[in-house]
């Protein structure tokens, strides 16, 4: 069978632990035999940002706006404990972060639905989809560690010299201080991008902050997707027969866990990372969650919204069996490459990857699955597999279709 032939590159951001080494299992499986693969390579890898002093990050979303189509793998923000453990030069910030900020995009999470495996929340019927501001909030903060008593300022120094100042606390002893910022321009377009993509998919459309406590941040989110929508949305929402509607975070919660789904949730940075989380995991892992990045200038980056598996990493450099689960990580690919053969018109690129996902849930479906998978299937022919020995079934149930 002649490989599906590319004719501009993706941007390839690789990654850290046991979801590199997924990785290359499944470019070397479902992916190179079946697509002459051309790529622009981003090793972030915590080793190699931390040699080129983060710069690979920044050169990663670079490459994505130039091509405009990335697929990233899961990557390692580093904490104390890792600043020790690779040895690191400084506590480096989120890749993800990086990317998101330079890029201005929104996040879209919407759980991986597959039969056998039943959401947790008994009501729920069809996927939410969380859409997740990808700029500023505590993924920029700055942060002080107070050594001992004194008082704590907010400052702004405006262009002419004006200040704004307000007391934060006057601390009696040890603490700690946080500082967040967003901007208008940034919030606008987490705006236009929801109520695109909700028009786009006609599904209704849910925003939530807690501007009731903070009355100045969240409020300005608020006031600006309100005003977006009612100048630029309203009618093409009632047009489209869907809605939109603000609430409080807390009342949104409530709200989701008693919903039948189908909709769209879209909230502040950490809120969406958070829920996301919670929503896939109630439908059945964190692998089983599609996450894209959609900036307002039409780019896209697809990638696995989990964590780098570090205890199994650790299994594995050991010589141990594991049984970590890749699809979050396919679909990335999978995401990528249709996103890819839709802007440069290559047919061949959207169907594998539409019979690629097909054969990864067929395969899921019929018993063979990862053992997060196991634990909680209501298929009684279940069978639990390694990592390598699943990417090989879902292979094998592609070359069957």
């Amino acid at each position: 069978m002649a490989k599906v032939q590319m004719t501009t590159p993706i941007v390839e951001m690789d990654g850290d632990e046991m979801t590199r080494i997924l990785w290359k299992m499944i470019k070397d499986e479902l992916i190179i035999p079946y697509i002459d693969l051309k790529s622009e390579y981003y090793d972030l890898g915590l080793k190699y940002r931390d040699e080129t002093d983060d710069q690979v990050t920044i050169d990663s979303a670079n490459a994505t706006k130039k091509y405009g189509v990335a697929v990233k793998c899961a990557t390692i923000t580093p904490n104390a404990a890792r600043v020790e453990e690779y040895d690191l030069k400084q506590m480096w910030k989120s890749p993800n972060g990086t990317i998101r900020a330079m890029l201005d995009g929104t996040v879209f999470r919407a759980p991986i639905l597959v039969k056998g495996i039943e959401p947790n929340v008994k009501t729920w019927e069809k996927p939410i989809t969380l859409a997740r501001h990808a700029y500023g909030d505590v993924y920029k903060n700055v942060e002080i560690a107070v050594p001992g008593a004194g008082k704590a300022e907010l400052v702004f120094t405006g262009a002419d010299g004006k200040e704004i100042r307000q007391t934060i606390m006057d601390f009696d002893g040890p603490g700690i201080i946080q500082g967040m910022h967003n901007k208008d321009a940034s919030i606008k377009s987490f705006a236009k991008a929801c109520f695109e993509y909700a028009l786009s998919t006609k599904q209704d459309l849910w925003f939530a902050t807690k501007d009731t406590i903070s009355k100045t941040y969240d409020a300005r989110f608020r006031e600006i997707f309100d005003t977006t929508f009612e100048s630029e949305y309203k009618e093409k929402f009632d047009k489209a027969g869907i809605e939109y509607f603000y609430t409080l975070i807390d009342d949104a919660v409530a709200r989701v866990m008693k919903s039948k789904g189908g909709f769209i949730w879209a909230c502040k940075n950490y809120d969406g990372d958070v829920m996301s989380d919670m929503v896939s995991s109630a439908c059945g892992s964190l692998a089983m969650m599609t996450s894209v990045l959609v900036s307002p200038d039409g780019i896209y980056e697809y990638e696995a919204a989990h964590g780098t598996v570090q205890r199994h990493y650790y299994k594995y450099l050991k010589g141990e069996e594991t049984s970590t689960n890749p699809v979050a990580t396919i679909f990335a690919w999978t995401g990528a490459m249709r996103k890819r053969g839709e802007l440069d018109g290559i047919q061949g690129l959207i169907d594998w990857a539409d019979k690629m996902e097909k054969a990864t849930l067929s395969t899921i479906e019929g018993g063979q699955m990862t053992g997060d998978l196991v634990l909680i299937t209501s298929n009684k022919d279940a069978k639990k597999l390694n990592s390598e020995d699943f990417i090989k079934a879902i292979r094998a149930t592609y070359e069957a279709l």
